[in-house]
Protein backbone atom coordinates (compact mmCIF):
# COMPACT_ATOMS: atom_id res chain seq x y z
CA UNK A 1 0.00 0.00 0.00
CA UNK A 2 1.09 3.30 -0.66
CA UNK A 3 0.40 6.10 1.95
CA UNK A 4 0.75 9.74 0.82
CA UNK A 5 1.20 12.34 3.47
CA UNK A 6 -0.65 15.11 4.35
CA UNK A 7 1.99 17.80 3.16
CA UNK A 8 1.57 19.89 0.47
CA UNK A 9 4.07 20.70 -2.44
CA UNK A 10 4.75 24.33 -2.78
CA UNK A 11 6.77 26.09 -5.70
CA UNK A 12 8.43 28.53 -4.51
CA UNK A 13 8.01 32.48 -6.35
CA UNK A 14 11.70 32.86 -6.47
CA UNK A 15 12.55 29.62 -8.66
CA UNK A 16 11.00 31.03 -12.20
CA UNK A 17 13.31 34.03 -11.56
CA UNK A 18 14.10 36.26 -13.62
CA UNK A 19 10.85 35.31 -14.77
CA UNK A 20 8.15 37.23 -12.58
CA UNK A 21 6.04 36.13 -9.74
CA UNK A 22 2.77 35.92 -11.78
CA UNK A 23 4.76 33.65 -14.04
CA UNK A 24 5.31 31.43 -10.68
CA UNK A 25 1.66 31.18 -10.61
CA UNK A 26 0.57 30.45 -14.10
CA UNK A 27 3.43 27.51 -13.76
CA UNK A 28 2.52 25.99 -10.67
CA UNK A 29 -0.98 25.72 -12.16
CA UNK A 30 0.36 24.13 -15.33
CA UNK A 31 2.56 21.88 -13.44
CA UNK A 32 0.11 20.36 -11.11
CA UNK A 33 2.05 22.12 -7.62
CA UNK A 34 -0.17 22.39 -4.47
CA UNK A 35 0.59 25.86 -4.13
CA UNK A 36 2.81 28.54 -4.06
CA UNK A 37 5.22 30.20 -1.76
CA UNK A 38 5.46 34.04 -2.28
CA UNK A 39 8.97 35.48 -2.17
CA UNK A 40 8.40 38.76 -1.19
CA UNK A 41 11.09 40.76 -2.60
CA UNK A 42 11.62 43.51 -5.28
CA UNK A 43 8.54 42.36 -8.21
CA UNK A 44 6.01 44.93 -7.02
CA UNK A 45 3.34 42.30 -7.56
CA UNK A 46 5.25 40.41 -4.59
CA UNK A 47 4.26 43.00 -2.09
CA UNK A 48 1.00 43.79 -3.48
CA UNK A 49 -1.79 41.29 -1.75
CA UNK A 50 -4.65 42.10 -3.75
CA UNK A 51 -2.46 41.58 -6.82
CA UNK A 52 -1.45 38.26 -5.43
CA UNK A 53 -5.18 37.34 -4.32
CA UNK A 54 -6.42 38.05 -8.10
CA UNK A 55 -3.17 35.76 -8.91
CA UNK A 56 -4.33 33.07 -6.55
CA UNK A 57 -7.94 33.10 -7.64
CA UNK A 58 -7.07 33.03 -11.18
CA UNK A 59 -5.12 30.21 -11.52
CA UNK A 60 -6.91 28.33 -8.26
CA UNK A 61 -3.30 28.04 -7.12
CA UNK A 62 -3.71 28.74 -2.88
CA UNK A 63 -1.06 30.43 -1.23
CA UNK A 64 0.66 28.32 1.20
CA UNK A 65 3.43 30.53 2.65
CA UNK A 66 4.87 33.87 2.52
CA UNK A 67 8.72 34.34 2.60
CA UNK A 68 9.48 37.42 4.66
CA UNK A 69 11.92 40.06 2.86
CA UNK A 70 14.90 39.20 4.36
CA UNK A 71 17.49 39.37 1.61
CA UNK A 72 20.25 41.97 1.38
CA UNK A 73 18.37 43.66 -2.06
CA UNK A 74 15.52 43.90 -0.08
CA UNK A 75 16.18 45.72 2.86
CA UNK A 76 14.18 48.64 1.51
CA UNK A 77 11.09 46.66 0.57
CA UNK A 78 8.27 47.10 2.94
CA UNK A 79 9.91 49.25 5.28
CA UNK A 80 13.59 49.64 6.59
CA UNK A 81 12.44 48.42 10.06
CA UNK A 82 12.64 44.51 9.70
CA UNK A 83 10.26 43.88 12.71
CA UNK A 84 8.00 45.89 10.57
CA UNK A 85 8.68 43.82 7.31
CA UNK A 86 7.38 40.95 9.72
CA UNK A 87 4.24 42.36 10.78
CA UNK A 88 3.48 42.68 7.25
CA UNK A 89 3.98 39.60 6.28
CA UNK A 90 2.09 38.21 8.96
CA UNK A 91 -0.60 40.33 7.68
CA UNK A 92 -0.28 39.43 4.41
CA UNK A 93 -0.48 35.53 5.39
CA UNK A 94 -3.51 36.26 7.27
CA UNK A 95 -4.87 37.90 4.24
CA UNK A 96 -4.22 35.20 2.12
CA UNK A 97 -4.65 32.20 3.97
CA UNK A 98 -1.10 31.27 4.18
CA UNK A 99 -0.58 28.87 7.29
CA UNK A 100 3.56 30.07 7.29
CA UNK A 101 5.87 32.66 7.25
CA UNK A 102 9.31 31.91 6.48
CA UNK A 103 11.56 34.36 8.13
CA UNK A 104 16.02 34.28 8.57
CA UNK A 105 17.94 35.32 11.45
CA UNK A 106 19.04 38.82 11.24
CA UNK A 107 22.52 40.22 9.63
CA UNK A 108 25.11 40.80 12.47
CA UNK A 109 25.00 44.28 11.81
CA UNK A 110 21.40 44.23 12.51
CA UNK A 111 22.20 44.60 16.36
CA UNK A 112 18.93 45.43 18.06
CA UNK A 113 16.47 43.22 15.70
CA UNK A 114 19.55 40.37 16.27
CA UNK A 115 19.52 40.86 20.42
CA UNK A 116 15.75 40.80 20.52
CA UNK A 117 14.59 38.28 17.67
CA UNK A 118 13.86 35.23 19.91
CA UNK A 119 11.78 36.52 22.27
CA UNK A 120 10.50 39.56 19.81
CA UNK A 121 9.38 36.52 17.55
CA UNK A 122 7.80 34.45 19.88
CA UNK A 123 5.88 37.12 21.09
CA UNK A 124 4.77 38.31 17.66
CA UNK A 125 3.73 34.40 17.35
CA UNK A 126 1.82 34.38 20.31
CA UNK A 127 -0.56 36.93 19.01
CA UNK A 128 -1.36 35.03 15.42
CA UNK A 129 -1.97 31.28 14.23
CA UNK A 130 0.59 31.99 11.55
CA UNK A 131 3.54 30.12 12.37
CA UNK A 132 7.22 31.85 11.89
CA UNK A 133 9.46 29.82 10.99
CA UNK A 134 13.56 30.32 11.00
CA UNK A 135 15.22 29.35 8.31
CA UNK A 136 18.72 27.54 8.49
CA UNK A 137 21.33 29.56 6.81
CA UNK A 138 25.29 29.42 6.66
CA UNK A 139 28.56 31.11 6.83
CA UNK A 140 29.56 33.40 4.13
CA UNK A 141 32.93 32.36 2.58
CA UNK A 142 35.83 34.10 0.55
CA UNK A 143 38.25 31.47 -0.60
CA UNK A 144 39.72 30.40 2.74
CA UNK A 145 38.07 32.88 4.89
CA UNK A 146 34.60 32.30 6.58
CA UNK A 147 32.56 34.80 7.88
CA UNK A 148 29.60 34.80 10.26
CA UNK A 149 26.93 36.76 8.54
CA UNK A 150 23.95 35.95 10.84
CA UNK A 151 23.07 36.76 14.45
CA UNK A 152 22.06 34.95 16.67
CA UNK A 153 23.12 31.97 14.84
CA UNK A 154 23.05 30.76 10.96
CA UNK A 155 22.07 27.45 12.68
CA UNK A 156 18.88 28.36 14.35
CA UNK A 157 18.74 25.21 16.24
CA UNK A 158 20.85 26.60 18.81
CA UNK A 159 18.10 28.89 19.62
CA UNK A 160 14.70 28.58 20.92
CA UNK A 161 12.54 28.91 18.12
CA UNK A 162 9.26 27.53 18.31
CA UNK A 163 9.16 26.37 14.42
CA UNK A 164 11.65 25.92 11.85
CA UNK A 165 12.27 25.76 8.07
CA UNK A 166 14.98 23.76 6.97
CA UNK A 167 16.92 24.19 3.87
CA UNK A 168 19.07 21.71 2.14
CA UNK A 169 20.85 24.41 0.16
CA UNK A 170 21.74 25.85 2.85
CA UNK A 171 22.93 23.26 4.87
CA UNK A 172 25.72 22.03 1.56
CA UNK A 173 26.80 25.58 1.79
CA UNK A 174 27.23 25.11 5.59
CA UNK A 175 28.69 21.75 5.03
CA UNK A 176 26.26 20.48 7.77
CA UNK A 177 25.08 17.54 8.09
CA UNK A 178 20.91 17.90 6.94
CA UNK A 179 19.41 14.93 8.54
CA UNK A 180 21.17 16.22 11.87
CA UNK A 181 20.19 19.65 11.60
CA UNK A 182 16.05 17.71 10.74
CA UNK A 183 16.71 15.90 14.09
CA UNK A 184 18.04 18.66 15.97
CA UNK A 185 14.72 20.66 15.27
CA UNK A 186 12.35 17.60 15.82
CA UNK A 187 8.42 18.20 16.11
CA UNK A 188 9.36 21.61 15.92
CA UNK A 189 10.01 21.25 11.91
CA UNK A 190 7.32 22.98 10.28
CA UNK A 191 8.39 23.74 6.85
CA UNK A 192 10.77 22.76 4.04
CA UNK A 193 12.91 23.92 1.43
CA UNK A 194 13.45 21.58 -0.95
CA UNK A 195 16.96 22.29 -2.50
CA UNK A 196 20.15 20.33 -3.41
CA UNK A 197 24.04 21.24 -3.29
CA UNK A 198 27.36 20.18 -3.32
CA UNK A 199 28.81 21.94 -0.54
CA UNK A 200 29.43 25.27 -2.65
CA UNK A 201 30.84 28.28 -1.10
CA UNK A 202 27.72 29.44 -3.03
CA UNK A 203 23.91 28.93 -2.55
CA UNK A 204 23.02 26.38 -5.47
CA UNK A 205 19.54 25.61 -4.93
CA UNK A 206 20.12 22.82 -7.51
CA UNK A 207 17.01 20.62 -8.94
CA UNK A 208 16.64 17.78 -5.96
CA UNK A 209 18.94 14.78 -7.21
CA UNK A 210 21.53 16.79 -8.85
CA UNK A 211 23.74 17.47 -5.85
CA UNK A 212 25.09 15.26 -2.39
CA UNK A 213 22.13 16.52 0.23
CA UNK A 214 19.45 13.68 1.57
CA UNK A 215 16.71 15.11 -0.72
CA UNK A 216 15.02 11.47 -0.93
CA UNK A 217 16.19 10.30 2.51
CA UNK A 218 14.13 13.74 4.39
CA UNK A 219 11.37 13.45 1.65
CA UNK A 220 10.92 9.63 2.94
CA UNK A 221 11.09 10.30 6.58
CA UNK A 222 8.12 13.16 5.91
CA UNK A 223 6.12 10.24 4.92
CA UNK A 224 7.01 7.79 7.29
CA UNK A 225 6.09 10.34 10.65
CA UNK A 226 3.24 11.90 8.56
CA UNK A 227 4.67 15.40 8.37
CA UNK A 228 2.16 18.04 8.12
CA UNK A 229 3.65 20.92 6.82
CA UNK A 230 4.47 22.28 3.51
CA UNK A 231 7.38 21.04 1.29
CA UNK A 232 8.49 24.18 -0.85
CA UNK A 233 10.48 23.87 -4.29
CA UNK A 234 12.65 26.88 -3.70
CA UNK A 235 15.33 26.03 -6.85
CA UNK A 236 17.73 28.12 -9.10
CA UNK A 237 16.41 27.98 -12.48
CA UNK A 238 18.41 31.45 -13.85
CA UNK A 239 20.68 29.03 -15.72
CA UNK A 240 17.75 27.99 -18.26
CA UNK A 241 17.72 28.97 -21.56
CA UNK A 242 13.91 28.79 -22.18
CA UNK A 243 10.77 28.74 -20.40
CA UNK A 244 10.68 25.30 -21.80
CA UNK A 245 13.78 24.38 -19.88
CA UNK A 246 12.63 26.01 -16.71
CA UNK A 247 9.74 24.82 -16.99
CA UNK A 248 11.47 21.07 -17.19
CA UNK A 249 13.54 21.86 -14.16
CA UNK A 250 10.57 22.57 -12.04
CA UNK A 251 8.21 19.41 -13.34
CA UNK A 252 11.48 17.34 -12.67
CA UNK A 253 11.70 19.13 -8.61
CA UNK A 254 8.28 18.21 -8.33
CA UNK A 255 7.55 14.26 -9.66
CA UNK A 256 11.19 13.74 -7.64
CA UNK A 257 9.04 15.20 -4.70
CA UNK A 258 6.30 13.24 -5.07
CA UNK A 259 7.96 9.98 -5.93
CA UNK A 260 9.51 10.06 -2.30
CA UNK A 261 6.98 11.60 -0.39
CA UNK A 262 5.15 8.48 -1.35
CA UNK A 263 6.55 5.59 1.24
CA UNK A 264 5.80 1.62 0.89
CA UNK A 265 4.09 0.71 4.07
CA UNK A 266 3.63 -3.04 4.60
CA UNK A 267 0.28 -4.58 4.14
CA UNK A 268 -2.14 -5.52 6.93
CA UNK A 269 -2.25 -9.44 6.76
CA UNK A 270 -5.75 -10.72 6.16
CA UNK A 271 -7.53 -13.03 8.30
Amino acid sequence: MVRIPDAKVALSTASVYPESTATAFEIAARLGYDGVEVMVWTDPVSQDIEALRRLSDYHQVPILAVHAPCLLITQRVWSTDPWVKLQRARAAAEKLGASTVVVHPPFRWQRQYARDFVTGLWRMADETDVRFAVENMYPWRYRDREMLAYAPDWDVTNDDYRHFTVDLSHTATARADGMAMVDRMGDRLAHVHLADGRGSSKDEHLVPGRGDQPCAELLERLARTGFEGHVVIEVNTRRAMSTAEREADLAEALAFTRLHLASSSARVPRS
